[in-house]
């Protein structure tokens, strides 16, 4: 029988009323006795790692459930990460770029209701996420939620209240779960036996996001300069700069490149991605500076990317080679 190991960092599905909102307390141990049937699908076991609100989850949490992973990788057959749903999408993300090439299954669920109540999500998310940990086939980072299993490059949190929570973004789900059968959509990808995964363990997380709103001026951008390595800039369907390339906002990104910081450009709409070439707003802007354009990324993962990026180096041309660089589909030009 396969071995898995339960990680568990907090979210709704570990928590109770405080008398002032919920907070987690549920311990690893306790999530996993509200679940017994795992263990007709595997060997189990249980470690906390943290007990936060997912709002609190941020690059060096990530780094410390990246290194659980890594000091446990030989001694189990994949993994469960029970999290928070508000930031799970950036640890999916970001724990793709942490861990690359995994031929053993890093699975992260959690839930819309605490674990304790019984008109929970959270008993057969975590069902579920076990059932695509313990099959052979599985592998790398991916999301299970909903019956859904998605990679973890392509989710995104697009409900706030509902069971049905997480979308894939511009990518097919990888499989779903039904009736406790596991049915694959897409083949899996195939590692020679033996096959090891590649750990990092540097982020770097001074990266600003600034999203652009009709009307905006060009002060906040160069005011936060000097604090941030990076900024990513979401703007308008395609992509464009107010202003084109001879505008304030130009301006101030020419003052961030010749500082060395990096930019990406992207767009603020959900899905199909940007195309800066097909307006002149957007055109003018990419020959004239050498930013990076996102494309068809989820914001989640183009913000892990950077920072594990810059985590690597700070040499543009390096940084521009390994974001363009393709990590568990996360990016298709």
């Amino acid at each position: 029988m396969r071995r898995i190991l339960l990680l568990a960092t907090g979210g709704t599905i570990a928590s109770k009323e405080s008398g002032q909102g919920l907070s987690p307390a549920i311990t690893s141990e306790e999530i996993l006795s509200y679940v017994p049937a795992v263990g007709e699908l595997c060997r189990m076991e249980a470690v906390q790692l943290m007990n936060l609100d997912s709002t609190n989850v941020g690059p060096s949490h990530w780094l410390k459930i990246a290194a659980a992973i890594r000091e446990h990788y030989e001694d189990y057959d994949g993994f469960v990460i029970t999290h928070g749903t508000d930031t799970m999408a950036y640890t999916a993300a970001a724990l793709s770029y942490l861990i690359q090439d995994s031929p053993k299954p890093i699975v992260i669920t959690g839930s819309q209701k605490s674990i304790c109540l019984d008109d929970t999500d959270a008993r057969r998310n975590l069902f579920q996420s076990v059932l695509y940990a313990a099959d052979r086939q599985s592998h790398d980072v991916s999301l299970v939620f909903d019956g859904r299993v998605i990679l973890g490059t392509r989710a995104r949190k697009e409900r706030s209240k509902s069971f049905n929570a997480f979308s894939s973004v511009d990518y097919p789900e990888i499989a779903v779960i039904r009736d406790r059968k596991l049915i694959r959509y897409l083949a899996p990808r195939a590692y020679s036996y033996g096959a090891e995964p590649v750990f990092y363990d540097s982020l770097e997380d001074k990266v600003l996001l600034l999203t652009l709103i009709p009307g905006m001026g060009a002060e906040a951008l160069g005011l936060l300069k000097d604090s941030y390595q990076a900024v990513i800039l979401q703007s308008f369907g395609v992509g464009g700069l107010p202003g084109g390339g001879s505008g304030p906002l130009a301006q101030a990104m020419s003052e961030w490149l010749e500082a060395g910081k990096t930019i990406v450009m992207m767009t603020q709409v959900p899905y199909e991605g940007s195309d800066m070439s097909v307006y002149q707003v957007g055109q003018q802007v990419k020959e004239k500076f050498p930013l990076i354009e996102a494309y068809n990324m989820t914001l989640e993962a183009a913000a892990a990317k950077l920072m594990w990026v810059l985590g690597q180096t700070r040499e543009p041309e390096q940084v521009r080679e390994l974001f363009y660089r393709p990590v568990q589909c996360d990016l298709i030009r």
